[in-house]
């Protein structure tokens, strides 16, 4: 099922290309978060030291960062929804390619927490 690079050398699958991609959103969905935090820090720390005017760029300079980490996390969001949809399609090709071997995981996987819960 991976896919291979176009140059034929194996390459990144796609839902390897979609784990780089949903972790650099992350990462990047983090730091603005960082950022957020620190420029409301200075906002309410500097707040009665700036004029209307500073105040005004600091409330805007603050809801730019704010409406890039909204994006930022519509982005993760919308990743993580597309790989769910992804497994579960993965997931129903092989219960309907296999279904008797489907049939025995689920036992065998039955029995063993049966078996750790009975021990307890």
């Amino acid at each position: 099922m991976n896919s291979t690079h176009p140059s034929g050398n194996g390459g990144d699958s796609g839902a390897e290309l979609n784990a780089h991609s949903g972790s650099d959103a992350r990462e990047k969905l983090m730091n603005d978060m960082k950022h957020i935090i620190h420029e409301a820090e200075d906002w309410l720390s500097s707040g009665a030291a700036h004029s209307g005017e500073e105040l005004q760029a600091v409330k805007e300079r603050f809801e730019d960062t704010l409406r890039t980490a909204k994006t930022d996390l519509l982005r993760v969001e919308a990743n993580m929804l597309a790989k769910t949809k992804l497994a579960a399609q993965a997931t129903d090709t092989y219960v309907k390619d296999n279904p008797w071997k489907s049939v025995g995981l689920g036992a065998a996987v039955g029995i063993v927490f049966g078996l750790l819960i009975s021990r307890r």
